[in-house]
């Protein structure tokens, strides 16, 4: 271990007792569906840094079987210009929580309700770079009902086999909310 090293893990530069204060936190710029910026930060060996972010709304995934089958949405997400096989998703509306904005998004994008939702999990993702919560939903008791796409949703509904799910979420491209969603679900003995 270098001087430099040892002199950052002294009791003075313990990064887990500094408080990294904000000196400075500029949004600079707004999309409407994001915010970004950055935070000027003092850092435990005083000196100062940006730590650069994106401000996302809150969204929700969600698990749900029906017939010892997982739903899944198949749809092109111009971000990677992939085509991805993934668990229904979307965001969190204003007053809504993870479990109502589950149940929304699923008879949205399948066209099917559930009868009931739980909560598997919230965390934040990408703390490198986003202010972005997620929650992570299970359904059950699905009855068929009108789907009602957004005017920028193309998606194709299918069912995936239980014993298929995981394979599935891990095939390329693989999306991080999908295979998150199924290890949850796999973890609580629901799938």
């Amino acid at each position: 271990m270098s001087d430099d090293d040892a002199d950052r893990t002294t009791a003075d530069h313990d990064p887990a007792t500094h408080d990294w204060p904000v000196v400075e936190s500029v949004a600079e710029y707004e999309t409407g569906w994001y915010t970004g910026g950055y935070d000027l930060v003092e850092q435990p060996d005083g000196s100062r840094k940006k730590y650069y972010w994106a401000e996302l709304p809150a969204a929700v995934v969600v698990v749900a079987v029906a017939d010892d089958s997982l739903l899944m949405v198949e749809q092109f997400r111009p971000t990677i210009r992939e085509t991805c096989m993934e668990l229904p998703a979307g965001v969190v509306e204003d007053g809504e929580s993870y479990t109502g904005a589950g149940a929304r998004e699923l008879a949205e994008e399948t066209g099917f309700e559930p009868s009931g939702t739980a909560l598997l999990e919230s965390f934040d993702c990408s703390t490198g770079v986003l202010r972005h919560e997620r929650g992570i939903v299970w359904a059950e008791g699905l009855t068929p009902v009108e789907r009602k796409l957004d005017g920028n949703e193309f998606i194709n509904v299918h069912t995936v086999p239980v014993a298929d799910a995981l394979d599935v979420a891990r095939s390329e491209p693989a999306n991080d909310a999908t295979i998150e969603g199924v290890l949850l679900a796999q973890e609580e003995g629901l799938i």
